[in-house]
């Protein structure tokens, strides 16, 4: 039986210390940028590197802002209301995937007005390297271990020493790193590389809005609900009621790209 004693802090320099979580962001948005311009390069979209360069930050912004956001309003309203100053404390961790989702398009449409791009090309390039986040994230969930799942008798069951027993878990992390990350990104390029989707603004978004939300829905089966909010309506969890709006949102958008390109 495996126990996830990781250390979270990847460099110590004295002091100074840099956290696992820390580099899964970095990464992620470094990779994100190159497989983004890579796509606008490849598939001949009307985007220079300049605005991609300066949309870069716009995008690490959205994603911090809306991530702590999220946070705070969906999974822990109360606490922070009642300790707002702690809402700047981003150190002590608290980010939220539905936020950042809210940021980040919302960076998007903002930018793509500000420099006259299309906004749906925008946000399919965004979700097209969405996954690589995702991926890494949920890694980084793992070594902290953090967002642990739900008790199981499986072979593959993990101890998690900040959970409250030392009972054997779901390492549903890996459940998400696999299917949010992994298999949605495979998804997606297939979709870019084959179909050639991004010929058809909206598309690769929508599917990846609907494809992300039926992933963590099932995903949420086997993670632990976090303490603070428990099971909630019909025995759903926060992460499985925010999911069904986004995967509705996303059937919505990939009608109206199929349509509006169909004309």
């Amino acid at each position: 039986m495996m126990v996830a004693d990781f250390d979270p802090i990847a460099i110590q320099l004295g002091p100074i210390a840099v956290h696992w979580y820390a580099l899964a962001y970095l990464a992620g948005f470094l990779l994100g940028w190159g497989y983004i311009a890579k796509l606008v390069k490849t598939q001949n979209l009307p985007m220079t590197r300049e605005q991609l360069d300066r949309f870069l930050n716009w995008a690490i912004a959205g994603v911090l802002l809306g991530g702590r956001v999220g946070y705070v309003v969906f999974y822990n309203p109360l606490y922070y209301s009642m300790h707002p100053l702690e809402i700047l404390y981003v150190w002590q961790g608290g980010m939220s995937f539905h936020g950042g989702l809210i940021g980040i398009i919302s960076a998007a449409l903002i930018f793509a007005r500000r420099e006259k791009i299309n906004p749906l090309t925008l946000c399919d390039l965004v979700a097209a390297a969405g996954p690589i986040g995702l991926f890494l994230g949920r890694l980084t969930n793992f070594i902290n271990g953090e967002l642990f799942g739900r008790h199981t008798t499986l072979p593959w069951g993990v101890v998690f020493p900040h959970a409250p027993d030392m009972l054997p878990r779901h390492p549903s992390q890996l459940y998400e790193a696999a299917s949010e990350g992994l298999l949605l990104f495979v998804i997606l390029f297939i979709l870019v590389r084959y179909a050639h989707m991004l010929k058809k603004p909206g598309f690769v978004g929508g599917c990846f809005l609907s494809g992300y939300a039926v992933f963590r829905f099932l995903c949420e089966f086997f993670r632990e609900p976090d303490m603070q909010l428990g099971f909630l309506y019909a025995g759903a969890t926060m992460g499985q009621l925010l999911c069904l709006p986004m995967f509705w949102v996303g059937i919505i958008v990939i009608f109206y790209a199929r349509r509006k390109n169909a004309n």
